[in-house]
């Protein structure tokens, strides 16, 4: 009696709570609530004869829908035995599975889980086998390592090659060393030739022409600077 109070739904306790002896309400209960089979058993053989393989996205779907439907069907006195549920596999494959749906009933199922199971591992194989192709599609070249040196770099690197130094690294690393406490900016030689033009103006930053400040310390607007810039092309050098 505690334990069929205990699984109902309350309202039903309050209506079956002065009930003492556990048959009686069991027999109640059943008197209750026996026509829900006959109200759920249509829904579930129309359920049955729409299932359709082709029309879930993935095996665990159908899988899912089967057996919720098979229980109903259990849950009414159905019978549903292991060559129905392998039949409405095969014959629900989509279309363009017509050689697949052969292969796997040449292979000779006994049980549904086996069928099942097999579609699973195929299923997992192609995602995977998608993904592989995704992210590295045929004929396109492998990602190079992290830690790989070009063949271009080796050569002309330090150590490697015709000697430390040597050729047109020498050049550069001559120049390096000479200006290593020295440090240029790229365009050095555009400032050079802007401050020839304003020798006048050598107390002038060399990109927006304002006192008090540096080129590499500019903080200028872009707008002002492109102004200034512009005034020092024209032929008159009217700033």
């Amino acid at each position: 009696l505690i334990f069929l109070r205990h699984h109902i739904d309350d309202s039903l306790k309050y209506e079956y709570l002065t009930v003492e002896n556990p048959l009686e309400l069991w027999q109640n209960l059943n008197d209750r609530f026996e026509h829900l089979k006959a109200v759920v058993l249509p829904k579930a053989l129309n359920d049955w004869s729409q299932l359709r393989f082709q029309y879930f996205k993935t095996v665990s779907e159908y899988n899912s829908m089967l057996f919720k439907i098979v229980s109903q069907l259990k849950m009414c006195s159905e019978v549903i035995t292991e060559d129905m549920l392998l039949e409405k596999t095969y014959r629900t494959f989509h279309a363009s599975n017509v050689l697949l749906q052969q292969q796997y009933r040449l292979h000779g199922f006994k049980k549904y889980r086996e069928l099942i199971g097999s579609l699973l591992i195929a299923e997992q194989n192609n995602e995977l086998l998608l993904q592989n192709h995704e992210n590295r599609p045929t004929g396109s070249a492998p990602l190079p390592e992290v830690n790989a040196i070009s063949p271009d770099f080796r050569g002309r690197g330090r150590g490697c090659g015709r000697g430390r130094g040597s050729g047109r690294n020498q050049n550069f690393l001559g120049s390096r060393n000479n200006n290593s406490m020295k440090w240029q900016n790229p365009d050095t030689k555009q400032r050079q030739n802007k401050d020839e033009q304003t020798q006048n103006k050598k107390g002038n930053c060399n990109r927006c022409g304002m006192e008090g400040h540096w080129y590499c310390a500019c903080r200028t607007t872009k707008h002002l600077v492109d102004l200034y810039q512009a005034s020092l092309k024209e032929k008159d050098k009217r700033i």
